[in-house]
């Protein structure tokens, strides 16, 4: 702990107490969970002020039927799949892609778009299909190399797209009422991308607090002080506690990239259902890239295994450990489910930061006002 981290604590445990209340903030993004773990900010917390773990991580939210989809993709002879590498382990019906490659299957692990891109030109005889995942930070790479391999009329790449916005699953987990979320501590990397106003929707229909932060530790301790402020006062509004980045309209050719090459979609989200517009989809124009359509593919029905309870963690309606697999059956080693596989994911995060034995006290939906 620095001097300035103690400060905001000190700060932070003040605001909790004029709030008077016990208070359920929601830190959107994986990363923002795993920082909270690992500087110790989640046991440092207020009695009275809890963290919840939203769906802000990109492998944990995409659904099943997906990776069923790129696992077929992967047994034809003439593909070759090019992913990241928190999605080789993600459990399918039959099996994950890292099974599929010990098969035989041609998977190959990349750390940007555009190793899909080069993947493309080094085996022009193969289909390349790159199972893209990601929020708004991720997607405007897969549209410039989709902008690329146009220009430069390669057409042996194929995209499939399990992008997804983040702003649509916020309103759909409020909407739903599932669990008592008092404000959402929101990602620097997304509001760098769609700017800070994109979350005005979540003030003006739920009347809920939200605070962009960064992911270092007095950056969260800040995002947090702001929004217990926020709700002790019954003045919700978007503030960013991180100026000298994020702005409030976004990056202006990022926006313009995803907004050439994607169009919103429906789409599935694990534990979430389908949310309207919150996916992004290839438009028209670029069809001849979407793997979905290049092999007909029919995505299915969702098979998740009923034991895994993923779902129920995303969205913030349980701790990890009421699951009955977490821990024992569910490890890293032993991924269940896909929220055990991601660095990001609140699973993993738990197992490997949490104290044995520690437990909390779960708020329930009417504990929270």
């Amino acid at each position: 702990m620095n001097a300035k981290a103690t400060s905001l604590l000190d700060e932070l445990r003040r605001a909790s107490d004029q709030a008077g209340r016990r208070v359920q903030l929601m830190e959107v993004c994986g990363t923002h969970t795993v920082s909270a773990f690992r500087s110790g900010i989640r046991s440092l917390l207020p009695e009275n002020v809890r963290l919840v773990s939203g769906p802000g991580c990109p492998v944990c939210v995409t659904a099943q039927r997906h990776i069923d989809a790129v696992i077929e993709l992967a047994a034809r002879d003439d593909v070759l799949v090019a992913t990241y590498g928190d999605m080789m382990r993600v459990p399918g019906r039959r099996g994950s892609l890292e099974q599929a490659r010990a098969a035989g299957a041609r998977v190959h692990v990349i750390n940007s778009a555009r190793g899909a891109l080069r993947l493309a030109r080094e085996h022009p005889r193969e289909t390349v299909v790159f199972l893209a995942v990601g929020f708004e930070t991720t997607a405007p790479a897969t549209a410039a190399i989709v902008l690329e391999a146009e220009r430069s009329e390669l057409t042996n790449l194929s995209v499939l797209s399990c992008h997804k916005v983040v702003v649509p699953a916020m309103l759909a987990l409020l909407a739903a009422g599932d669990v008592a979320i008092d404000g959402f501590l929101c990602p620097s990397h997304v509001t760098v991308i769609i700017g800070w106003d994109a979350y005005r929707p979540v003030v003006r229909q739920f009347h809920k607090p939200c605070v962009v932060a960064d992911f270092e530790p007095n950056q969260i301790l800040r995002g947090l002080l702001h929004l217990v402020r926020q709700i002790g006062t019954s003045r919700p509004r978007v503030e960013n506690v991180y100026q000298g980045v994020v702005n409030g309209h976004g990056n202006p050719f990022a926006l313009a990239l995803l907004q050439r090459v994607f169009v919103p979609g429906d789409t599935t989200w694990r534990g979430l259902g389908a949310i309207p517009a919150s996916g992004l989809e290839l438009a028209s124009g670029f069809r001849r890239y979407d793997a979905v359509w290049r092999f007909g593919l029919s995505l299915g029905e969702d098979h998740d295994n009923p034991c895994c309870r993923c779902g129920d963690v995303i969205k913030g309606n349980i701790d990890p450990d009421a699951c009955p697999l977490f821990g024992s059956a569910c490890t890293p080693l032993t991924p269940i489910g896909p929220c055990m596989v991601s660095s990001e994911g609140t699973c993993a995060a738990w197992f490997k930061y949490r104290p044995p034995g520690e437990r909390e006290v779960s708020l329930a939906q009417g504990g929270v006002s």
